[in-house]
């Protein structure tokens, strides 16, 4: 044995086994118990997971029948929820909010159907919260005990309240594991809504605004939709289980899915069997040879079911795993399967106006996709050839759905312009999780175009390719697609024609929030000490104060001028990106009607007058500088 060997060796001894206490080990591995953590800039960050996990459990006492009204207010990043439900039982407090593997859910029929099973959740926002507060009013009594970090500063006895019943829970997420961060109202709100669409009757107000649906599944639907729907939204409730179904005239397929209230992002066993019954249903009640593509091309729509003691493929909820509805209960695919073939066959006899226009869709899906069947046969192949020998795509090893565990999350691919930019991104990214694929020039401005044009474009054939998107989003290799272009006009034309072919045939993929734009820095700013990288003109101007007298200044124009080694600064950690959203309100036929299509006149009046008005504001400011 050498000497080397031997040293390490002997440093492995009784002291190098560690058992952490769980607070310690919540704090220290906080990703196993809410995923990422993040700033609040995204909405899958940890301080909405942690409101989250909280809400669950005042969610689960209005599903149990007790307490329609649930109060959140978020104050200089201090989060107050309470509601009216029971109240936790006052002796279990303490046991309930710093005990692990302690909770009402493991036995009781009353929570058999709950979100959170394994009694962690409110654990977790304790050990994750430098202040956090939990009282029980129950009874005309009540409980209260104050956390810092799990640890225990004031434990109050029971005493008498005048309160109704509930609990209160207060929390600040702690600085030293989040950072720097802020509670944004959309995804605060848009977290709210889904609540209320999935509880009818359930009031929450949030900093005093109220947020209440009438008709669930529904209202989400309406709320969602970018387009208007082909027929009326068929809406269909049982036991367990409430489905939404709905076509328009836009490209691919939409789907919202959830398990006892919590949204399944990225779907599961409920959303295969939902897709497959739907397309089973609709076959047999035409009884017709269709396709299951062209069925349901266009489709929106949500399923809310509930299982008893689900199995999740992550701590954070994500994706359901039950293959069963409960330990006694039917599989998860046989339940929906039964209620569809039921209550949508019933629907469709009843309803014969909606059954033909579904039925007129169904038949111009597939007119186009036969049409365009000869074009897409080709340019699979020319694809799959492509892809052997990609010049295009500088892929990474580890993808969506791959099943490496919770780091597919963080896999991306950058979509570049041009040799020098992807040669730079290509080697400052991380390989394992970063993808790069590389346009040539311009895209063609797809607007108004049918779908053969993503066939017989070459660009956009391998990159349909690439992201693996031609049958939808279950085989999407990367969890975000960035745009990575440069910081002018050329490079925000590209961005609009990128943008402009995700809206027109894989609206989807923006729905579900997986395009972004990579921001990279405008200019650096340093002296011998330090360097400052400035994203807009104020930053650049703070940099220059900060950094005193005559520092050094660099405008980069592209991408292709910042070196892999800075780069690698832009696409690590700290990758600032921007999402791509879509709301019902953007009305986005209109808005891509006017930017993308044929009105050149009427666009450039508009280019014109907003130059005025631009020239008057430098003006303006000329004259207050002077």
């Amino acid at each position: 044995m050498t000497d080397e060997i031997k040293e390490n060796t002997a440093s492995y001894s009784d002291d190098d086994i560690k058992t952490l206490d769980w607070m310690e080990h919540i704090r220290r591995r906080p990703g196993m118990y809410i995923g990422k953590l993040g700033d609040g800039s995204y909405a899958d960050d940890g301080i909405y997971v942690l409101l989250k996990e909280v809400l669950d459990n005042s969610i689960d006492e209005y599903m149990m029948g007790y307490g329609k009204i649930i109060e959140i207010t978020i104050e200089e990043g201090t989060v107050s929820v309470r509601d009216h439900g029971r109240g936790i039982p006052l002796g279990k407090v303490v046991d309930v909010s710093s005990k692990m593997n302690t909770g009402a859910k493991y036995d009781s029929k009353a929570f058999k159907k709950s979100v959170g099973l394994n009694g962690v959740g409110i654990k977790a926002v304790n050990a994750l919260s430098s202040y956090f507060l939990i009282a029980s009013y129950r009874d005309g009594m009540y409980k209260q005990v104050e956390y810092s970090k799990a640890i225990i500063t004031n434990e109050q006895e029971i005493q008498p309240s005048q309160e109704t019943s509930g609990t209160l829970v207060r929390f600040t997420p702690d600085q030293e594991i989040f950072p720097e961060y802020h509670y944004k109202d959309e995804f605060v709100e848009s977290l709210l809504k889904n609540y209320v669409f999935l509880n009818s009757g359930l009031t929450i107000l949030y900093n005093n605004k109220k947020f209440f649906s009438r008709k669930g599944l529904e209202d989400l639907l309406n709320e969602n939709m970018t387009t208007e729907p082909l027929y009326p939204i068929i809406h269909l409730k049982g036991e367990d289980i409430e489905v939404v179904i709905t076509h328009s005239n836009q490209y691919g397929e939409e789907y919202y899915s959830f398990v006892n209230g919590q949204y399944t992002t990225q779907g599961g066993t409920h959303l295969s069997a939902f897709k497959e019954a739907i397309g089973r249903v609709i076959k047999e009640y035409f009884n017709k040879n269709f396709e299951y593509v062209d069925i349901r091309a266009g489709i929106v729509a949500a399923i809310s079911i509930k299982v008893e003691e689900p199995v999740f493929e992550s701590q954070t909820k994500t994706k359901l795993g039950s293959k069963d509805m409960g330990p006694e209960g039917p599989s998860v695919s046989k339940f929906i399967n039964d209620f569809l073939k039921k209550e949508l066959d019933n629907y469709l006899h009843r309803n014969l106006d909606t059954a033909d226009i579904l039925l007129h869709k169904i038949q111009d899906s597939e007119k186009e996709r036969k049409a365009i069947a000869g074009v897409t046969k080709l340019a699979r192949e020319r694809a799959k050839k492509a892809n052997l020998h990609n010049k295009k795509l500088r892929d990474c090893r580890i993808h969506l759905n791959d099943g490496k565990g919770d780091r597919t999350e963080e896999s991306c691919i950058f979509i570049t312009e041009g040799d020098s930019a992807s040669g730079s991104i290509t080697k400052s990214r991380d390989p394992n999780l970063q993808a790069v694929f590389s346009l040539r020039g311009k895209p063609l401005n797809s607007y108004g175009l049918t779908k053969k044009i993503v066939y017989e474009n070459e660009e956009f054939n391998l990159l349909q390719a690439a992201l693996n998107i031609e049958d939808g989003l279950d085989g999407l290799r990367y969890n975000k697609v960035i745009i990575a272009t440069d910081a002018d006009v050329d490079g925000m034309h590209i961005r609009l024609l990128l943008i402009t072919f995700f809206l027109q045939f894989f609206p989807d993929l923006i729905k579900r929030n997986h395009v972004y734009i990579l921001q990279t820095p405008l200019f650096r700013v340093r002296n011998k000490q330090k360097t400052i990288y400035c994203y807009t003109e104020e930053e650049r101007i703070a940099a220059i104060n900060s950094l005193g007298k005559n520092p050094e200044i660099t405008r980069f124009k592209g991408l292709g001028e910042i070196s892999p080694d800075e780069f690698r600064n832009f696409i690590g950690k700290d990758m600032r990106l921007d999402p791509v959203t879509m709301k019902k309100e953007d009305a986005v036929k209109e808005m891509l009607e006017f930017y993308m299509g044929k009105n050149t006149m009427e666009r450039q009046n508009f280019i014109i007058d907003n130059l005025v008005i631009e020239e008057d504001l430098v003006n303006e400011e000329l004259k207050m500088n002077n």
